[in-house]
């Protein structure tokens, strides 16, 4: 049985993901968000990191520390 992936990683759990993105995945943040941005308009945030993590091969704990990440820098951005 799958446990389903939490979107709301400890800060400092975050913090480490989001870090070591681009030497795990081979790419930067902005390119991540930039597939968020240009992928299927899902409504929810575990549907986005849902698809991140099966398009792409990623795990889902940095599928969704991206997604956060992305979901957290709208926020402050707009």
């Amino acid at each position: 049985m799958e446990v389903p992936m939490s979107l709301n990683h400890s800060p400092e759990t975050h913090s480490k993901l989001i870090a070591r993105v681009p030497d795990i995945t081979g790419r930067a943040l902005p390119e991540w968000f930039q597939a968020i941005d240009n992928g299927p308009s899902f409504l929810r945030c575990d549907e986005r990191a849902n698809w991140l993590a099966d398009e792409h091969g990623l795990t889902h704990g940095y599928a969704a520390a991206i997604v956060h990440e992305h979901e957290r820098r709208r926020r402050h951005h707009f």
